[in-house]
């Protein structure tokens, strides 16, 4: 890793390419920690014509104009929450995301040592073929029902469901026999996102959690890459400010983060960092 005075910016995407898959070749290990901004890049955005294609009609009626906004509205009903929820989870959960951002980032790193820390709950990073035991998503997975009390923790796999809410409702409305309800309480589910305090970490939650504790431990010296990705500061504490962390901790440690939107580094780490300020896909798909 060559240091510097100051942390280096790259804009050029063929040049930052070029430098990121030399460091990735000389890093012992490689963290990737993974916000929104990477699933953007790959396709998967929230608003616009995609936004239009599966949600005009609910635009319409009830006045948003993207899918983020959406999960926050105040539907009357759980047949009508459930209509739109049910749209969201197929389109951003069970489809493919439309460029092959995720799977060429595997292509760079499967050969390393690596691990994955991500507050993205769209399951891009299984459906590409990353292993799932070096993933811990710590927001979530659209994939997931829990109860909304919730009275225990456990979580449930919710494709078939879904599908079924696609395939009956009508008029922005799930027939109300669909409405999933906690098989211990009868209360009804939601999804398993962290959006407050009744988010239920489950079984897989906590191992994952040990598996990237463990990770992290057993590269605390040597040649890591702390590799951050479309990464903003919505929750800076999960993946931002520990990667700062180790980083300092670490003399070897280069931490390189791709962002279009540029933002400061502590002074302390600046000569181990570098920063693309490009655009995600066309880095790693240059």
């Amino acid at each position: 890793m060559a240091e510097n005075p100051d942390n280096i910016t790259i804009k050029d995407s063929r040049k930052a390419a070029a430098f990121l898959n030399d460091e990735i070749k000389k890093a012992d290990a490689v963290l990737i920690g993974a916000g929104a901004g990477l699933s953007t890049a790959a396709g998967f955005t929230y608003s616009g014509e995609r936004f239009k294609k599966t949600f005009s009609d609910f635009e319409e009626k009830y006045g948003f104009h993207d899918m983020y906004s959406g999960g926050f509205y105040p539907f009357r009903t759980q047949e009508e929450f459930w209509a739109f929820w049910s749209r969201n989870i197929w389109v951003n959960r069970y489809t493919d995301a439309p460029k092959p951002v995720y799977a060429r980032l595997l292509s760079l790193v499967k050969e390393k040592d690596y691990f994955v820390l991500t507050t993205n709950v769209d399951h891009c990073f299984q459906k590409a073929g990353f292993d799932k035991q070096r993933l811990f998503y710590t927001q979530g997975d659209y994939g997931l029902f829990q109860c909304s009390v919730p009275c225990h923790e456990e979580t449930y796999e919710n494709e078939d469901t879904i599908v079924s809410m696609l395939a009956q409702q009508e008029d922005m409305r799930v027939p109300s026999g669909l409405i999933p309800l906690c098989p211990h309480c009868g209360k009804p589910m939601t999804l398993n996102l962290r959006s407050d305090n009744h988010f239920v970490q489950d079984e897989g939650w906590y191992r994952a959690s040990d598996r990237y504790e463990a990770f992290v431990r057993s590269h605390e010296t040597g040649r890591v890459l702390f590799l951050e990705l479309g990464v903003g500061y919505n929750t800076p504490g999960i993946i931002k400010y520990p990667f700062w962390r180790m980083t300092a901790k670490n003399p070897h440690a280069e931490y390189i983060r791709i962002n279009p939107e540029s933002s400061a580094v502590p002074d302390r780490i600046k000569s181990q960092t570098v920063c693309i300020a490009a655009d995600i896909a066309e880095v790693l798909l240059s």
